[in-house]
């Protein structure tokens, strides 16, 4: 008798356990802060703490996914773009030509110097070279290996865009180009702006283009 009387007290009991899921209250009650409540271990009272240097970010202010990257001091035109339209996967789904004309027309706002181009360079060949190759002209590794070509940085029509739009494209990105925002700042995407101008120009400069004073030496090395 007493085995049929355990297996009835157990059934009895089973249900009462139910009620217990949360006498240990696990993930319920976190030991965290709400956010902006106030915190007594820091001598600023927040408990929101800015991040230490190092620090991997992907949504902080400029460097945010969603940011363009015009910060205040850098203000849009009146009548300057607006967001550019996205399909289903989040790319860019405007046609170039359009693209081109809802780009601000402004320049770049960095000083072209020897160490603008440096910068540009190194993070171009980071981030751009594999699918675009070191000379821009979309034979990269990537595409080697069968990834879709991109449009050669040389063709007329890249050449004639404005600095705002390759900056534009940089940061969102068109068809099967992922976006750059939250990988490259601001500063950097300029940068490789004036090192795709830069590129461009080194396979379409005239002689007109090259200071006087060091045209002797090229014309020697051409001979």
């Amino acid at each position: 008798m007493k085995t049929p009387l355990a297996w009835i007290a157990c059934l009895v009991l089973l249900p009462l356990l139910a009620g217990c899921e949360k006498a240990m209250r696990n993930m319920y009650e976190q030991p965290k802060y709400q956010p902006l409540a106030a915190s007594a271990l820091w001598p600023d009272g927040q408990s929101a703490r800015p991040l230490e240097p190092g620090v991997v970010v992907r949504s902080a202010g400029a460097i945010a996914a969603s940011s363009s990257g015009r910060v205040g001091e850098q203000p849009l035109p009146a009548g300057a773009a607006p967001v550019v339209p996205r399909d289903e996967r989040g790319a860019a789904s405007i046609e170039p030509g359009a693209r081109v004309a809802l780009a601000p027309a402004r320049g770049n706002p960095l000083a072209v110097t020897i160490e603008t181009l440096r910068r540009g360079r190194e993070r171009f060949d980071i981030y751009c070279a594999p699918c675009h190759s070191v000379s821009g002209d979309g034979d990269g590794m990537v595409v080697r290996r069968g990834f879709p070509a991109p449009a050669t940085l040389h063709s007329v029509k890249l050449r004639a865009a404005p600095d705002a739009y390759l900056f534009d494209v940089i940061t969102q990105g068109y068809g099967v180009m992922y976006p750059f925002a939250d990988r490259i700042g601001p500063q950097d995407r300029w940068a490789i702006v004036a090192y795709v101008r830069a590129l461009q120009l080194s396979e379409h400069a005239g002689l007109e283009d090259v200071p006087q004073s060091e045209r002797g030496a090229l014309l020697g090395e051409a001979k």
